[in-house]
């Protein structure tokens, strides 16, 4: 019989697709808020479930992608009715060991498996699972056993081992040594022990309550410490493996002077039982040994036996036996701990007892839901889908392992329970899309410990729909900033619009409607990205040239008929600190710099000049502050700094310099600011009757250029003499020459006949081509004379 409380106090049948399989009857009861689904037993299949579960068998570390079995002709299905059904292979949890090819839907290996890790020392390792069919809902169940391989050698904790015995104790003594541990388990796992072979010692297998296998080392032959003090033997552990594994350990055996006396426990088995969820350190029981010789031969000292990672969680005094937690326990890890401790007295004896460590489980698991299916969008006005199908489950055991599960109320769903904790979500009744388009329902799984824990699984659930609503844009309008000299491409925001109708009819493509104000270039402005509304500035925008536009976006469905609708979008440009301040007055001419007169019988604060600037950006950007950046005599003027005035800082004095230089820096309020400087140029006078004074950086200018000129004059001049020496050595050479070629008396050239070569020295300003020369030279008075006769000008052929 299914108990179901699901809201209505009413006799409701199972929902069945097929609604001729036979059923029972399912009580319900009224719950306020919730509906929950609580512990059933099925009696007959529901929805179709297999009546035969199939078992399949795999080896370990088989590689992925195997063929395990042909699920179609296991099933007894048609070919390609598995493809049709949309079949599903479920394992509980995360992870799936096997998968349907998807050509031929034959079950495969998904994964390479171990045994070791799946299933731990848990022998037979099965791994339940089921296979989902839609079309109708039909489950079948399966298991998948993992089989084991011998690829695990055994394996001792301990290397060396050390045994101290008393030279009297007798033959047939047996003493406990510790185990080895193999992973595998059946044949493959640990069998027996041997020994290396002596005279005195054999070894013998036992079995421990958990099943897992033992050494003992008996004594066959007396010992005499002053024969053989000591032995070193070679422990060997096999498993049943074919070829066989095996792993050793050395056994150090000291024998040791008499001690009548071995140490004993007070019980040969302890038990205990404790709490997964007790805090390191907490105690978990006390053993107690006692050795009835005397002095240091009786003293006690405690040990834990087996040194293996599953007793480390364990601790014991070695002083009062007492066992704490080193970790924590875990009891869906482990639920039992077998542990071995010894006592050993101060000759070397040792006993030995069992503790047997049981775990109980609390509550510290929440419930896991797995989805298998999910089917959404939902077609409206068709009542009884199948929306989702999925499994819980819960780590726990025992009644913290129950769970129920549950929705919100006054949604128009039912949820229905099937086998291995299996569900459905269905519609109850049919959906309207015009009164709401999609459900958020949200799975509640609570389990029945104490305390009680919960899982919530959310999952949206669409209803598909005619295009019969246009998009709506989330804002009527939209203000979108951007600050100027942006780079191009910049995004600067977007439009958002969204249509109540699903699939394509929801599909929104946003386009730029064209602008109302001609002039307005909106395309060269801003582009809008078609699929998604996103705005972007095309160029660089100057605040100074345009503050702001608006332009209107449209979104259309792609529906048929298509919908569309349109938004305002408002682009306001900031400003940005881009223009430096631009200084009116002074105005800075480096030809004929402003000098400003103050006189000398100025009071304090005495208005010299005001600095006039402006600043082309705005806001902030545009609050201009002066100061003083530079000064002749600092202290003697000031800048007022919101207005630019320059005032007498005090009284002027015959001792101030007459001429002054200041440097006044103008800055903006921008970030980062920028600045400009205006030089001023103040001249101090007794009286404004004074003459005009040149400027001090104006003289040295003025006598430098005087300097430059008289240089230039004395290299003229020098250049100018040098050459007339030149020409008249050469003429007084040549006229020696002469001199000594032509008869005494009186020697002439004729008109027109004197060499042009020795008079063509143009362009020096000092003789022409126009002009030749006649030089007479008298014999006997043994002088001569230079004169000057009358030019000759050339006849020049027209």
């Amino acid at each position: 019989m299914v108990d179901l409380e699901l809201g209505a106090e009413k006799d409701f049948p199972l929902w069945n697709p097929n609604q001729d399989t036979a059923m029972e009857m399912v009580k319900t009861k009224v719950q306020p808020k919730k509906r929950q689904v609580a512990t059933f037993t099925v009696l007959m299949l529901l929805w179709g479930v297999g009546s035969e579960s199939l078992h399949y068998s795999i080896m370990e570390e088989t590689e992925s992608g195997t063929f395990v079995a042909n699920l179609t002709k296991d099933l007894g299905l048609r070919e390609g009715e598995l493809a049709d059904r949309s079949a599903q292979v479920v394992f509980k949890g995360s992870r799936q060991h096997l998968q349907l090819d998807p050509q031929t839907h034959d079950l495969l290996l998904n994964e390479k498996l171990d045994r070791e890790e799946l299933c731990g020392s848990t022998e037979p390792c099965v791994l339940p699972f089921q296979v989902l069919l839609e079309n109708p809902l039909q489950f079948f169940q399966a298991t998948l056993r993992v089989r084991d391989i011998n690829d695990h050698a055994p394996e001792f904790a301990a290397r060396k081992m050390l045994l101290k015995i008393s030279e009297i104790t007798m033959p047939g003594k047996i003493f406990p040594l510790k185990m080895a541990q193999d992973l595998d388990v059946g044949s493959n796992g640990l069998q027996n022990y041997t020994i290396s072979s002596n005279p005195h010692f054999h070894v013998l297998t036992s079995n421990r309550s958990d099943g897992r296998k033992f050494p003992e080392l008996v004594l066959d032959k007396a010992l005499d410490r002053e024969e053989q003090p000591q032995f070193r033997l070679t422990l060997t552990a096999l498993d049943g493996g074919s070829p066989p594994r095996s792993g050793t350990s050395e056994i150090q055996i000291l024998v040791l002077d008499i001690n009548d006396n071995i140490p004993e426990f007070a019980q040969e088995l302890y038990e205990a039982h404790i709490f997964e969820n007790h805090p390191t350190g907490s105690l978990v029981i006390t053993v107690s040994a006692t050795d009835l010789d005397a002095g240091s031969f009786g003293e006690v000292s405690y040990t834990l036996f087996q040194d293996d990672e599953i007793n480390q969680v364990f601790e014991i005094n070695a002083i009062n036996g007492q066992i704490r937690l080193r970790k924590t326990l875990d009891f869906e890890e482990f639920q039992s701990y077998h542990v071995d401790i010894e006592a050993t007295d101060g000759g070397g004896l040792t006993g030995k007892c069992s503790l047997i460590v049981q775990v109980l489980d609390v509550n510290d698991n929440a419930p896991e839901l797995t989805m298998s299916s999910l089917n959404s969008p939902v077609a409206e006005n068709l009542p009884g889908i199948i929306v989702a199908v999925f499994s819980v489950s819960d780590a726990d055991s025992g009644r913290n392992q129950e769970v129920i599960c549950s929705i919100d109320d006054n949604l128009p769903f039912l949820l229905r329970p099937s086998v291995e904790n299996f569900y459905a979500l269905v519609t109850d009744g049919a959906l309207d899309r015009e009164t709401q388009s999609e459900y958020n329902i949200t799975i509640t799984v609570t389990d029945l410990g104490t305390p009680r824990m919960e899982t919530e699984h959310s999952i949206t659930v669409l209803v598909s729909d005619v295009n019969d609503n246009a998009p709506a844009f989330s804002q009527t309008s939209y203000t979108l900033s951007v600050r100027e000299n942006n780079s191009p491409a910049l995004h600067i925001g977007g439009v958002s619009a969204t249509d109540r109708d699903s699939g394509s009819n929801a599909q929104l493509t946003y386009s730029l409607l064209p602008p109302q104000d001609p002039h307005l270039p909106l395309a060269s402005l801003v582009s809008i990205n078609a699929d998604n509304g996103q705005l972007f500035a095309l160029r660089a925008l100057d605040f100074e040239a345009l503050q702001a536009f608006e332009f209107r976006v449209g979104a259309t469905d792609r529906g048929s008929p298509a919908l569309s609708s349109q938004a305002l979008v408002r682009v306001v440009v900031l400003d940005d600190n881009d223009n430096s301040p631009f200084v009116l007055y002074p105005l800075q001419n480096a030809s004929a710099p402003c000098t400003e007169l103050v006189p000398r019988a100025a009071e304090p604060g005495y208005l010299v000049t005001k600095v006039v600037a402006v600043d082309g950006d705005s806001g902030q950007n545009a609050w201009l502050s002066f100061q003083l950046l530079k000064a002749t005599e600092p202290g003697l003027f000031g800048v007022w700094a919101h207005n630019g005035e320059v005032r007498t800082a005090r009284l002027l004095s015959e001792r101030d310099a007459a001429r002054h230089r200041l440097v006044v820096l103008v800055k903006d309020n921008g970030e980062p600011p920028l600045s400009a400087s205006v030089t001023l140029h103040v001249l101090l006078v007794d009286g404004f009757s004074q003459p005009y004074l040149p400027l001090p950086e104006v003289a040295p200018e003025r006598a430098q250029a005087d300097s430059l000129t008289v240089y230039l004059v004395i290299a003229l001049a020098s250049v100018s003499s040098l050459f007339l020496f030149s020409v008249l050595v050469f003429v007084a050479v040549r006229l020696c020459r002469r001199r000594r070629a032509a008869p005494l008396g009186v020697c002439s050239v004729p008109e027109g006949h004197f060499p042009s070569h020795l008079v063509d020295v143009s362009g020096t300003g000092t003789l022409s081509q126009s002009y030749q020369y006649e030089v007479c030279l008298a014999g006997d008075s043994g002088s001569g004379e230079f004169k000057f006769l009358k030019p000759v000008i050339p006849n020049f052929p027209l």
